[in-house]
């Protein structure tokens, strides 16, 4: 009986694991802040590719779409300063929630990282430099 108990427990109390979402840029001014998800980072030699999200205060508008939040995976080289696209969602709800009101996975090119931008704060999340 104890152990069913534990087993029941268990089973309970393990419900879905959920993105760690560190903040690597904000703008309260602005009402954005953007978010990189360590534990997707995956990297093979001098590429890394991450899962980043911004959330927004306000809702966007896009292709006469509304969105309050949009993941990214984006693949960074971190020996050649630079950074491409690789997929993204647009939530209609904050921080990655709600449906899915677009998305894209089209590959894009690759696009060196420019100085004292957003791009360049991730770049060094994923490189750790």
């Amino acid at each position: 009986m104890m152990r069913l108990l534990l087993i029941t427990l268990l089973v309970l109390s393990s419900g879905p694991a959920y993105a760690e979402w560190v903040v690597v840029a904000a703008n309260e001014e602005a009402g954005v802040i953007h978010y990189a998800d360590p534990d997707t980072i995956r990297r093979k030699e001098n590429l890394v590719k991450m899962w980043e999200l911004i959330d927004f205060k306000t809702a966007q508008t896009g292709r006469g779409l509304s969105y309050l939040s949009a993941k990214f995976q984006v693949e960074y080289d971190c020996a050649e300063e630079r950074h491409r696209l690789l997929a993204f969602l647009q939530h209609s709800n904050n921080m990655g929630r709600g449906n899915v009101v677009h998305s894209d996975s089209t590959e894009y090119n690759w696009e060196p990282i420019a100085p004292d931008t957003i791009g360049l704060r991730m770049w060094k999340f994923a490189c750790k430099k």
